[in-house]
């Protein structure tokens, strides 16, 4: 397979795997932002794909929803999920999968080890801080919050997040064991 065929497949099967992770019942909070596993597709596309592959991976899925695929978490999608009060993170998805694609890059990944606490580090820089701030962004300017309210309501997520932080890592950990010729990050 060459060179932009893989690129193609890889960023298609991470578009998939996203839409596949908003299966996963969705738990709704009173902030109007639920708690959804397609957070952690969003830590893995950057971390496995590197910046380029996973900005594409997440526009392709963006896409998608724009369009009107029910592709988010409890079905919904359409045109509509980008004035929501989710948009924030919405948006931010894509940026922080290339963060973390970022940092993946330029951290350590010569071993199983350093490339999960690399991967650790990445996902909770990009999937985690950069998504968070472009929620809060977004709970500002679409659910007319006050900046310290959005704040506070966006810290019920770190927890959950940072689980999913080290599943990512661990995840990153199996696939440099299982398949070392993986360009992690890159």
């Amino acid at each position: 397979m060459n060179t932009s065929s893989l690129s193609i497949a890889l960023v298609s099967l991470f578009a998939a795997l996203i839409a596949v992770l908003g299966l996963i019942p969705k738990i709704d909070l009173p902030l109007g932002v639920p708690i959804t596993m397609q957070t952690l597709g969003v830590m893995l596309a950057g971390c496995m794909l590197g910046p380029k592959r996973a900005l594409q991976a997440l526009g392709l899925f963006l896409a998608a929803v724009a369009i009107g695929l029910p592709l988010l978490s409890g079905g919904r999608g359409g045109i509509s999920a980008f004035f929501a009060p989710t948009s924030g993170y919405l948006i931010g998805w894509p940026v922080g999968a290339f963060v973390a694609g970022w940092i993946m890059h330029t951290l350590p990944t010569s071993s199983p080890r350093s490339a999960a606490i690399s991967a650790f580090i990445a996902s909770a820089i990009g999937g985690l801080l950069v998504v968070h701030v472009f929620g809060v962004i977004g709970l500002v300017n679409i659910a007319n919050l006050p900046l310290e309210k959005a704040i506070m309501g966006t810290l019920v997520f770190v927890p959950g997040d940072l689980i999913k932080c080290a599943v990512c890592a661990s995840v990153v950990h199996t696939v440099a064991r299982g398949l070392p010729d993986w360009r992690l990050g890159r």
